[in-house]
């Protein structure tokens, strides 16, 4: 994984492509300083929710920009959102999300009091998959 996002830097530096470089780079910045904060090298799955927390910053960070009418950052923003979850493996559908929501409530024989339950179980099946708060709605639709 850390292979291949310093080829698509390299690649990006000589496309010309700034922003890109620029996002590729802060990301690989963000890999380094969590590497040296846990004082190791960091696995794939541990780079994905490196990923997924820079996704998360960039989705806080568009709905500051709509309130402050910056549609240009919000475009920005949007774009380098692309760009990293081009990296995250291919996403659940809703139908997919909810059929592993159903078997987890069902394993569990859980009841809507059980919520955080179902949550700790579900969370590492989809880790990657499908973002906390689809997995939450779709937790909360099934148990009601």
């Amino acid at each position: 994984m850390l292979a291949q996002l310093q080829n698509d830097m390299k690649l990006a530096l000589k496309a010309g492509e700034k922003q890109k470089l620029s996002t590729i780079r802060m990301l690989l910045s963000a890999i380094k300083n969590e590497a040296i904060e846990k004082r190791k090298e960091l696995t794939d799955e541990e780079i994905l929710t490196v990923i997924q927390r820079e996704i998360k910053q960039r989705r806080n960070a568009i709905e500051e920009f709509k309130k402050g009418n910056r549609e240009d950052l919000v475009t920005e923003s949007e774009t380098e959102i692309a760009w990293l979850e081009a990296y995250l493996p291919a996403q659940l559908s809703d139908e997919e999300l909810d059929t592993l929501v159903r078997q987890v409530i069902t394993e569990l024989n859980a009841t809507p009091q059980e919520f955080g339950k179902v949550m700790g179980k579900l969370m590492p099946l989809v880790k990657g998959k499908a973002d906390g708060t689809r997995v939450k709605a779709a937790v909360k639709k099934n148990l009601s």
